[in-house]
């Protein structure tokens, strides 16, 4: 709930503010959310997929991350073929989807201008996905980067919560993987796959 709320940077909230009022010809009737879109799914999920940020008119509209745009019509398909959605399709956050098993969250909360958020911005907004990371880790796995800029963000994420960060540090590509441990033993693996 604090991350819907973020007003930490000036550009991505006079975007996303502004998109919610002028919107979309084809969704000119819907409300927008236009606030940062926080993660959802299975609270116990052993998969954890990290995006680039919310839609301007998928996410920022709907107010859940892949829902309503083509990247979540891809996204849920997938999911729901594994067995990881009861449905295989999201038009909007009361649509009945469940994910079974997974979370999926976005690096930066905010939709982007031009989906292009800047390195600040994901440093700034970094807070949320470290937290989000936390408190999954006693059943999360396997966590999914869709695209280099998710990679990144989840190699910070998991190095911030104790995980070491293999040297050289491992390049994104699609299919890379990269295992990363913790003192403890406990170990996550890292999966790279376009977006």
């Amino acid at each position: 709930a604090r991350s819907s709320v973020c007003r930490a940077c000036p550009r991505l909230v006079l975007w996303r503010e502004q998109v919610a009022s002028t919107k979309r010809r084809s969704f000119a009737d819907e409300p927008y959310w236009g606030r940062p879109v926080p993660g959802w799914g299975d609270p116990d999920a052993y998969i954890l997929i990290v995006g680039l940020a919310p839609a301007a008119h998928g996410g920022n509209r709907t107010g859940r991350v892949f829902t309503g745009d083509r990247s979540g019509d891809w996204l849920f398909a997938a999911l729901h073929r594994a067995g990881l959605a009861t449905q295989p399709t999201s038009v909007h956050a009361a649509d009945e989807l469940r994910l079974v098993g997974a979370r999926v969250v976005a690096a930066v909360r905010c939709a982007p201008p031009g989906n292009a958020p800047s390195r600040v911005e994901r440093d700034t907004c970094a807070q949320w996905l470290d937290r989000e990371v936390e408190l999954m880790l006693g059943t999360v796995r396997a966590v999914i980067a869709l695209g280099s800029f998710a990679w990144a963000a989840a190699l910070g994420a998991l190095g911030r919560n104790g995980f070491a960060i293999p040297r050289p540090r491992p390049a994104f590509g699609h299919g890379a993987e990269a295992v990363l441990r913790r003192s403890s033993g406990s170990a996550i693996r890292l999966i790279g796959c376009y977006h």
